[in-house]
């Protein structure tokens, strides 16, 4: 939906507090179950709390950025990628994301690519739920940029 037609989708993102919620706790099967889990059945969802989740759709809402946050895969799904990145490139994969690329293909398109790792959790939103995970990432992911400076 965010890829193909954002500003439908953004209308309810911003009308109404509801319908950002309903949004950003349903827009992936994934996510779904991890935070009704911790919504209605007190199953945790990483480090993240109760509390996480109201702020995190409360800075959208205060924000009115639910439309324009979406828009990027809108923008993205618009740009024809025909090459390889050239840059120094860091990726993880996380088991819980909706899409996992293989190393191959990861190689594929980041000929410099400095740090690949598979990881046992974190999903969509691994800042979010696992973020001593993902600290530990960013800084495997340039420690050999970081010698080198």
């Amino acid at each position: 939906m965010q890829a193909t037609r954002p500003q439908t989708i953004g209308y309810s993102l911003a009308d109404s507090p509801v319908g950002l919620a309903a949004w950003m706790l349903d827009h992936d099967r994934h996510s779904d179950e991890q935070i009704s889990g911790l919504l209605v059945d007190g199953q945790p969802f990483g480090d993240i709390t109760r509390d996480d989740i109201l702020d995190n759709i409360t800075l959208y809402w205060v924000t009115n950025t639910g439309t324009s946050a979406g828009r990027l895969y809108w923008e993205n799904a618009r740009i024809p990628y025909k090459g390889e990145v050239p840059v120094s490139a860091a990726f993880t994969v996380f088991p819980g994301e909706a899409w996992r690329a293989p190393r191959s293909w990861v190689e594929r398109t980041y000929r410099n690519l400095v740090h690949f790792h598979e990881v046992d959790k974190g999903g969509h939103f691994a800042a979010w739920d696992q973020p001593e995970l993902f600290s530990a990432e960013v800084r495997a992911a340039f420690r050999s940029l970081r010698q080198s400076i």
